[in-house]
C-alpha cells in the first residue's frame, strides 16, 4: 500500500469513528481521566482488624463507610471508636477498649466548633422535655412503649448501659436528638448526618429534618412541602449540589433553600452553624409566643439569608406579616384561653391531675396542634396550614368546645372574654355589616 492509499484509509476510518463512535472516543478519554486510579486511604492496623470480620458481619455500615469523607481521609473504625478514657459504656473487644455509641465527645476529638455551638443549642436540650406535658401522655396517659418509640426517638433517650457492650432495651436503640449518653454529653450528631456515611447531603436534605419536625403538632415538613421553597426544592434538586463541601447560598445554589439553608448553612456573610435557633426570632412552641432573647439580631441573621432571593421590601412586608399572625393568635385565642384555664384551676374547678378532664384535653389541642399549626404555617409560607389546618381549627374550637365547656363549669367565666372587639361578631353582626358581607359575597360569586 503506497503512502496516499495510507492517508486515505486513515482519514476514512477517522471519519467513521466520528460518526460512528466519536462520542464514545471523547468519552472513554474523559471517563479514563476521572477513573483515574486514586491512593488507596491508609487504614490503622485496629481498623483492618475491625475490617477483618465487620466486612461480612455487617457489610451495609462498611460501604457506608467506603463512600464516606470519614474514609477518604483515612478516619476508620478505630479513629471513632476507640474509648474516651473514663466513658463508662466501654467493653474489651478483641484486645481493644471499645466504645458502641460515638457521642458528641468523640466526635469533638476533630470537630470541636461544631460540638461547642449543638452544646448550646435547643436541639441539645430536647430531652429535657422529659416530665412535661407532651412526656406525661406518652409515659402515663398512653403508655411507657410509646414513648419508648415515639416521643424519645425524635426527643431523645437516657441510654441506660448494662455492661458488656449491652445497654437497656428501654433506652436504646436510640437517635434522638437532644439523647443524654452514658458519658453525660448531649445529642446524636447520627441523628442528622445518619450512621456511617455521615454526609452533609443527607443533613441538607428537608426529609432528614422531617423524620421529626411532622406531624399535627410541629408540621414543618408538610408546610416546606406545600410551600414554594419545597415547590421549588423538588423541581430543581438536580442544581442544588447537595453533595458540595462549600454549601454557600447565593453562590453554590440558587434554585431553592432547604431547612438547613435557612437555619444552619452559609451564606457570604455568614458561616455554618450548628446552634440551630440562632436565626430564629419568635418561639412559636409555648402557650403564648414569645419572642427569643437578642431576636433583633436573630430576625436580621434570617432576613440576610432571605436577601439572597428576595428584595429588601418583601421580606420586611413578609415579617410583617408574620409578626401580625403571631400577635392576633397570641391576643385573640392564647391569652384569653390561658386566663380562662388559670382561672379554673385557681377556683378548683379543675383537678391538678393533667389530662383527667375533657376541658384539658381540648385545651392542649388548641393551643399545642392547631395554634402551632396556624402560626408555623405563617413562618413558612404555607398558607393551608396557617388557615385550614390553623386559624379554622381555632376558631372552631375555642368558640364550639372550648367557651362552651369553661362556661358550663364555671357560668360567666367566658363573658370578659367575648365582651372584647375581637369576639363582639359572637352577639350577632349589625343589620349594616351583615349587608356588607352579602354585598361583598354577591360581588365576588355573581350571584
Amino acid at each position: 500500500m503506497n503512502k496516499t492509499s495510507k492517508m486515505i484509509r486513515q482519514r476514512f476510518l477517522w471519519h467513521l469513528l466520528l460518526l460512528l463512535g466519536g462520542s464514545f472516543v471523547f468519552g472513554a478519554l474523559s471517563f479514563g481521566a476521572v477513573t483515574k486510579t486514586q491512593a488507596t486511604p491508609a487504614i490503622s492496623k485496629e481498623g483492618k482488624a475491625c475490617l477483618e470480620c465487620h466486612a461480612s458481619s455487617t457489610p451495609g455500615v462498611v460501604e457506608q463507610w467506603k463512600t464516606s469523607a470519614h474514609y477518604r481521609k483515612s478516619v476508620d473504625c478505630y479513629t471513632c471508636h476507640k474509648a474516651n478514657e473514663g466513658d463508662p459504656a466501654t467493653f474489651d473487644h478483641y484486645g481493644q477498649k471499645i466504645a458502641v455509641i460515638v457521642t458528641p465527645n468523640y466526635c469533638n476529638r476533630c470537630h470541636q466548633q461544631e460540638v461547642k455551638e449543638f452544646e448550646v443549642s435547643h436541639h441539645a436540650m430536647a430531652a429535657s422535655f422529659i416530665g412535661s406535658l407532651d412526656n406525661v401522655l406518652g409515659e402515663v396517659v398512653e403508655g411507657g412503649a410509646a414513648a419508648v418509640n415515639g416521643c424519645k426517638q425524635c426527643h431523645g433517650s437516657t441510654v441506660s448501659y448494662k455492661g458488656g457492650g449491652k445497654f437497656d432495651a428501654d433506652t436504646w436503640p436510640n437517635s434522638g436528638i437532644g439523647r443524654i449518653n452514658p458519658d453525660g454529653s448531649k445529642g446524636s450528631c447520627a441523628a442528622c448526618h445518619g450512621r456511617h456515611s455521615f454526609a452533609s447531603a443527607v443533613a441538607r436534605q428537608p426529609e432528614n429534618c422531617g423524620k421529626c419536625h411532622m406531624g399535627p403538632d410541629h408540621p414543618q415538613i408538610e408546610i416546606y412541602n406545600e410551600s414554594k421553597h419545597g415547590i421549588q426544592f423538588r423541581a430543581n434538586i438536580a442544581k442544588m449540589n447537595l453533595d458540595k463541601k462549600k454549601w454557600v447560598v447565593g453562590k453554590d445554589y440558587t434554585a431553592a433553600p432547604t431547612c438547613a439553608t435557612c437555619h444552619m448553612s452559609a451564606t457570604a456573610t455568614q458561616p455554618v452553624t450548628h446552634d440551630i435557633g440562632t436565626r430564629i426570632s419568635w418561639t412559636l412552641r409555648p402557650v403564648i409566643s414569645i419572642k427569643q432573647e437578642n431576636w433583633q439580631k436573630r430576625r436580621e441573621s434570617m432576613q440576610e439569608v432571605c436577601s439572597n432571593c428576595h428584595a429588601t421590601g418583601w421580606v420586611e412586608n413578609f415579617y410583617k406579616q408574620y409578626d401580625s399572625t403571631v400577635d392576633l393568635y397570641n391576643e385573640k385565642f392564647a391569652k384569653p384561653a390561658k386566663g380562662i384555664m388559670d382561672k379554673l384551676y385557681a377556683d378548683g374547678k379543675l383537678t391538678k391531675t393533667p389530662f383527667d378532664e375533657p376541658l384539658e384535653w381540648t385545651y392542649y389541642e388548641l393551643w399545642h396542634h392547631q395554634g402551632r399549626r396556624a402560626r408555623m404555617g405563617t413562618a413558612m409560607m404555607g398558607p393551608d396550614y396557617t388557615q385550614w389546618h390553623g386559624f379554622f381549627e381555632v376558631a372552631k374550637t375555642f368558640y364550639n368546645e372550648f367557651l362552651p365547656e369553661a362556661e358550663r363549669l364555671e357560668p360567666g367565666i367566658t363573658e370578659k372574654v367575648l365582651a372584647s372587639d375581637f369576639h363582639k361578631w359572637k352577639k350577632g353582626f349589625s343589620p349594616a355589616d351583615l349587608q356588607k358581607i352579602l354585598d361583598f359575597y354577591k360581588e365576588r360569586y355573581k350571584q
